[in-house]
């Protein structure tokens, strides 16, 4: 009986302390997977706040009598923050909590929103106040400049590897919905209907005056949301080795790992691949923009819905080219000069019907030959450098090209040219160059026929 008694008692403290154990795992992934889902939640919120905020500016400018050129500038200084703080916001993400950082950055979206719809408080004319909305929107892009490697980073804190897959294509897809509805949500705050209401509202029509500055007010708040989100965040507890702090160090490290990827003759073609789409894809949004005022004599609102249908269709392409194997990814390349060509279609079509057809026909090309090239990018990067690195290298060229496309786009603008003769230059421009990365990449595997083989080989950070 003592031993029954005995074993009966060692059996009840196994089974409380193996409850216990268990107890703590499913509190721990619990705290993982409501800190995920909480991630997920303040980057759909900053995104869309992102997008919708972008349409409003643009308004904003409008309503000051800014020259055309100005609109594509704003975009222009937003990138150039992702280019000019490369080097440095990895470091910054990695020396404090990842949530604390995103919710830093939300906040200093905020005060650019404020700066926005307050211009008037600084009583500029409607030259300077330009001025300063662009540099508020400036203000916005340090935060997403220093919001991404944030947002990337904790989910590798929270998630287990077999996980980041499935994590990541949630984010993705995330930032993708919300794209679409972000700039939907801009063009309706600006609609009549929408903003005579927010206007006629006795508490937001005590702060601002037009419909502009009441959409801003508006997606100030969709911030705020995210930055909430953000403090929420459970800490992961994840210590990271001490960071330079040197900038010149810095800038360094992050020159050779650019060299590293440029010399790699599988990643200079995806990355040549996608650094041109990005370009392509930023200065075609204003360009869509433009082509509905002016060619279809669509109100900004009505135009914002275009980039929309545009986006939906690079959904389309990009789940169509999920079945591409990865060894088979340079075999996408063909789809871009198609896209640059079909481009060119735009200054002939005015029915609704074949406006909407026609962009989801672009979207779904550039969708379905980034998406291998830019998968083909992560697996080199990956191997040659780590992921973290890898991104910010991509980062980096992606925002590059985007300042060098836009100002080009601002320059057309600002020479007056007709925005249908500025859609065939950039159709042609896009065909042409992606002509030439097939070459590059044909006289690539000539030379060197076992390239092929190197897709798919398991590595990482070999080349540091």
């Amino acid at each position: 009986m003592e031993i029954s008694l005995s074993l009966s008692s060692n059996n009840t403290a196994h089974r409380w302390s193996l409850a216990a154990i268990l107890a703590r795992g499913r509190m721990r992934s619990d705290r993982v997977n409501k800190g995920f889902y909480l991630v997920m939640a303040a980057q759909a919120l900053s995104s869309l706040a992102d997008n919708a905020l972008f349409i409003a500016a643009i308004a904003l400018l409008q309503q000051l009598d800014s020259p055309d050129w100005m609109a594509p500038m704003m975009k222009w200084w937003f990138a150039a923050t992702y280019v000019l703080l490369a080097a440095f916001v990895g470091a910054f993400a990695d020396t404090f909590p990842k949530g604390r950082v995103m919710f830093a950055t939300n906040a200093l979206k905020i005060v650019g929103c404020l700066l926005m719809f307050w211009y008037w408080a600084f009583g500029l004319s409607d030259a300077h106040a330009a001025y300063l909305v662009i540099a508020a929107f400036a203000l916005v892009g340090v935060g997403a400049a220093a919001y991404s490697p944030a947002k990337y980073g904790i989910v590798t804190e929270m998630l287990r590897p077999l996980d980041l897959v499935k994590g990541n294509s949630w984010i993705e897809g995330l930032t993708v919905v919300s794209i679409i509805l972000g700039t939907v949500l801009g063009g309706v705050l600006i609609s009549p209907t929408v903003s005579n209401w927010l206007l006629g509202h006795e508490t937001i029509g005590s702060f601002v005056h037009t419909p502009a500055e009441a959409a801003i007010f508006c997606i100030a708040f969709i911030y705020a949301a995210a930055a909430a989100c953000n403090l929420l965040i459970p800490r992961t507890n994840i210590q990271y080795p001490k960071q330079h702090t040197n900038p010149v160090r810095l800038v360094r490290s992050f020159a050779s790992y650019v060299k590293i990827l440029w010399k790699d003759k599988l990643g200079q073609i995806s990355l040549a691949v996608t650094t041109l789409f990005w370009g392509a894809g930023a200065t075609l949004q204003l360009i869509v923009i433009e082509w509905g005022r002016s060619h279809l004599g669509y109100r900004l609102d009505q135009a914002s819905i275009l980039m929309g249908v545009t986006a939906f269709g690079t959904i389309f392409g990009a789940v169509y080219a999920s079945r591409v194997p990865l060894p088979k990814a340079l075999g996408v390349l063909p789809m871009g000069i198609v896209m640059g060509l079909v481009v060119l279609f735009m200054p002939l079509v005015t029915e609704k019907w074949e406006v909407y057809s026609l962009l989801l026909v672009i979207g779904g090309l550039s969708g379905y030959f980034v998406v291998p090239m830019n998968a083909l990018l992560q697996h080199r990067g990956h191997v040659l450098l780590s992921a973290g690195h890898s991104i910010a290298v991509q980062n980096f060229n992606e925002q590059l090209n985007i300042l060098l496309m836009l100002g080009m786009y601002a320059l057309m603008l600002w020479l007056d040219l007709p925005i249908n003769l500025v859609i065939v230059i950039f159709g042609l421009i896009v065909a042409a160059l992606m002509a030439l990365i097939m070459r590059w990449s044909r006289r690539n595997l000539k030379e060197n026929p076992e390239l092929l083989g190197e897709i798919g080989r398991h590595g990482h950070g070999t080349a540091l």
